[in-house]
């Protein structure tokens, strides 16, 4: 018999489909967290093994996405360039979290009753669909 693996906790993961085919997700989110962070589109990227021209390109994607940028750069490269969030980039954040706070707690209970009824998960399985290889 396989050891019983200690249960993650259920986590709700929100992708706002905006008007027009804009999408707000996750992983944009964390990459503008990760730019007020570090300083830099380059750094941000970084984090999360993203090329520059990646992360430039959603940051890029981001800035016409909302009214006003949500990230300014400074010039210079190396040697003094960088990148900072503006103050609508950080209301993006923030408003993107209390959606995700929000939809969390009004699922709560919902999600505490759906894990009552999944199997177990052991050491060495998968909760892959055995036909399809699919979650």
């Amino acid at each position: 018999m396989q050891p019983r693996v200690p249960p993650a906790p259920t986590r709700i993961s929100i992708r706002l489909d905006l008007e027009g085919g804009r999408r707000l997700g996750p992983g944009k989110v964390q990459l503008l967290e990760a730019l007020g962070r570090e300083g830099s589109i380059a750094g941000a990227g970084r984090t999360f093994g993203m090329s520059y021209r990646r992360a430039w390109l959603l940051v890029d994607a981001l800035n016409r996405m909302f009214a006003e940028p949500v990230v300014e750069t400074r010039g210079g490269g190396r040697n003094g360039g960088g990148a900072v969030l503006t103050p609508t980039g950080e209301a993006v954040i923030a408003l993107y979290r209390a959606v995700e706070a929000k939809a969390r707690e009004a699922a709560r209970s919902d999600l505490a009753a759906l894990e009552a009824v999944l199997a177990p998960v052991s050491v060495g399985t998968s909760a892959a669909s055995p036909e399809t290889g699919t979650r």
